[in-house]
């Protein structure tokens, strides 16, 4: 076997151990942990293969999202770039669907902005040509949910495990001819809540100091691997606060001041739910 065969047989072997993982909802030991050697470059392999697993059972590329999109956070993990993910349709959430939680390892969800495009973006592009690809603009959060033993993992794992990537909803698509994403993003309000109270709040002068700038980023980071940002792709720009941990039978919300909001409801898990029915079936037995 040569060399590049072996080192694809490596990267498809460490895809399909993130695709199980994901697929059985079961956390699993970091991939360096057993390929010490592992880095950014070949995160990024092990990523496109397991997203091609996804596409090869009828998933279709719906995107891209975006992480550590600000400079604390790429302080905090020593990196002096972003790092990127692919969304397909079959990630996507209706708004205010009902989310079954026992799908994931241990979800957590975040506000974001999304980009919503009317023509394709490559390589290096100015704001100006990033501002006038976009279509329209809506509120969006992020579930993510990584597949690490303990929501732990250094840098060339996160890539691997598609920059965290679980599932995304987004809200009303707002024309770009009637929300300016220049002037209507520069620095706007956004607030997760839970159950009607807020858990993070947060501008999207955040997000790399305008949101646009993450959409630069993701032409040319995509780019960078040989992908164009396709019309009627959904550009995820980044989360401008801490994300929160997902819980069964909660309601979320994402508020973004004047461009909207989006909402999803987690269901009782079933675990809940069985151990509740058990408690409820001892408390008549008792009663009797």
């Amino acid at each position: 076997m040569t060399r590049n065969a072996a080192d694809n047989a490596d990267v498809d072997a460490l895809a399909r151990t993130l695709d199980d993982a994901a697929l059985q909802a079961r956390a699993v030991p970091r991939l360096t942990e057993t390929a010490p050697l592992l880095d950014v470059e070949t995160g990024y392999a092990v990523q496109r293969a397991l997203v091609q697993r996804r596409l090869d059972r009828g998933e279709r590329m719906a995107g891209v999202k975006l992480g550590f999109t600000s400079k604390a956070k790429m302080r905090q993990m020593g990196v002096a770039d972003l790092i990127w993910g692919r969304l397909t349709d079959a990630m996507r959430c209706a708004d205010g669907a009902t989310l079954d939680l026992d799908r994931f390892v241990h979800p957590r969800i975040e506000p974001e902005i999304a980009f919503l495009l009317d023509r394709p973006l490559a390589g290096e592009v100015s704001g100006e040509e990033a501002a006038r690809a976009v279509g329209a603009v809506a509120p969006a959060y992020e579930i993510i949910d990584s597949r690490y033993e303990g929501f732990r993992f250094s840098l060339p794992d996160v890539v691997a495990d598609n920059s965290s990537s679980a599932g995304f909803g987004i809200g009303l698509w707002r024309d770009a001819s009637s929300f300016d994403p220049v002037a209507g993003l520069a620095d706007l309000g956004m607030a997760l809540e839970v159950d009607g109270r807020p858990a993070e709040t947060g501008s999207s002068a955040a997000i790399l100091g305008h949101p646009l700038r993450s959409l630069v980023a993701a032409a040319r980071l995509a780019a960078e691997a040989g992908l164009v940002l396709e019309a009627g792709w959904v550009v995820l720009a980044g989360a401008p606060t801490a994300a929160v941990p997902l819980e069964p039978g909660r309601h979320v919300r994402v508020n973004a001041g004047g461009l909207g909001r989006v909402e999803v409801t987690t269901a009782q898990s079933t675990t809940q739910s069985t151990t509740q029915s058990a408690t409820q079936s001892m408390a008549k037995e008792t009663d009797r």
